[in-house]
C-alpha cells in the first residue's frame, strides 16, 4: 500500500498529480507529520466503537488515520476541488464519507443521525483553518451535539484563550464560554514547519472534554454570555463601569448594578478577568431580574 497521504513525497505528488493550488481565503494548510496526526487520534480515545466527525479534511491526512482508528469517519469539506482528490486517496477506506458541505450552514445534527445512529460513541477532530476556528467550536458547543470530546489543531494563541484559568492575560469571554460546555486541555504544541504552505504562527492541539451539564447553572444562558462579553469589554476598565457602559441602561441603573455585584460577593473595582466561572454565574443570577 502507498505510504501514508501525511508524508511532504506524497503530500507533493498528490498536489502536482491534480495541479492543486493553495486557497488563501480557506486557510489551506496541510500537515505533513504522520505522528502529529496519530497522536490527535491518541488524544481523541478514539477506537473501533468510535465515530468521527472531521471538518475541512483537505487531501485526507487526518481522514486517513481516522479511518484506520474509528469505525465510521464523516468529514464535511466546503473546497469543491478537493472531493476528487479525496475521492482517490481515501479510496482504500470505505468507512469514509465525504460530504461536500460548508460546516457553518450544515444540518450537523441530521447528518449525525443518518451517518452513525443513536448512542455512539462521537468524537469532533480537525486540523482547522484558523478564520473559522471559533464559529465552528461554538457552533458545535451551543447545537448541543451528541459528542464526547472535540479534538482540534488550531493557532496556538486561540487555544491559550480556551484553556486560560482567571488571572491570566488570555483568559476572556472565549474562554469562558469554551469551558461553560467543556474541560480545556492543551494537548500539544505544533511547529510551522510541519504544514505546507508554512503559516505563520505555530499551532497546538486541544482537547475539549464536554460535559454532562454546564460548569455553572444559570437561569438564561444568554444573559450570561451577554455578562461576560460586557465585563472584558475594556479589559482595563473594573467590572463596574464594563456593566454600565456595556449592558443597556447601564448608566441609568448603576445601583441595580452595584447592588448584583454586593449580592455576588464581587468588589465593583475587580477587573473581568480576576472572576472565575462560578463568579460570572452568581453575578448573571443578581443582574438577570432587573435586565433580561
Amino acid at each position: 500500500m502507498d505510504k501514508d497521504i501525511a508524508t511532504p513525497i506524497r503530500t507533493k505528488a498528490i498536489l502536482d498529480k491534480y495541479g492543486f493550488s493553495f486557497k488563501k481565503s480557506l486557510g489551506q494548510n496541510f500537515l505533513i507529520d504522520t505522528n502529529i496526526l496519530r497522536k490527535i487520534v491518541d488524544a481523541a480515545g478514539i477506537t473501533r466503537e468510535t465515530g468521527t466527525i472531521e471538518i475541512g479534511p483537505g487531501i485526507g491526512a487526518l481522514t486517513e488515520q481516522l479511518a484506520k482508528a474509528s469505525k465510521k469517519t464523516v468529514a464535511f469539506e466546503i473546497d469543491q476541488r478537493l472531493l476528487p482528490i479525496l475521492e482517490d486517496t481515501l479510496s482504500p477506506y470505505p468507512n469514509v464519507k465525504i460530504i461536500h458541505s460548508d460546516f457553518l450552514k450544515a444540518d450537523v445534527p441530521a447528518v449525525i443521525k443518518d451517518e452513525f445512529g443513536s448512542g455512539m460513541d462521537l468524537v469532533v477532530t480537525a486540523n482547522l483553518p484558523y478564520y473559522v476556528t471559533t464559529p465552528i467550536i461554538m457552533k458545535i458547543l451551543e447545537e448541543g451535539l451528541p459528542i464526547r470530546a472535540i479534538v482540534v489543531m488550531l493557532q496556538k494563541e486561540v487555544a491559550d484563550r480556551m484553556s486560560a484559568r482567571p488571572g491570566s492575560k488570555d483568559y476572556g469571554s472565549l474562554s469562558i464560554a469554551v469551558q461553560y460546555y467543556t474541560e480545556a486541555e492543551t494537548v500539544m504544541i505544533v511547529p510551522k514547519t510541519v504544514f505546507v504552505p508554512q503559516p505563520n504562527v505555530d499551532s497546538a492541539v486541544i482537547r475539549l472534554n464536554v460535559r454532562s451539564e454546564p460548569a455553572v447553572a444559570v437561569s438564561n444562558e444568554a444573559f450570561f454570555f451577554k455578562v461576560t462579553r460586557a465585563a472584558f469589554a475594556q479589559r482595563r476598565k473594573t467590572i463596574l463601569n464594563n456593566l454600565i457602559s456595556q449592558l443597556e441602561g447601564g448608566k441609568e441603573r448603576k445601583e441595580a448594578i452595584l447592588a448584583a455585584l454586593e449580592k455576588a460577593k464581587i468588589e465593583p473595582s475587580r477587573r473581568g478577568e480576576t472572576l472565575s466561572l462560578e463568579e460570572f454565574g452568581s453575578l448573571s443570577e443578581a443582574l438577570l431580574h432587573n435586565f433580561s
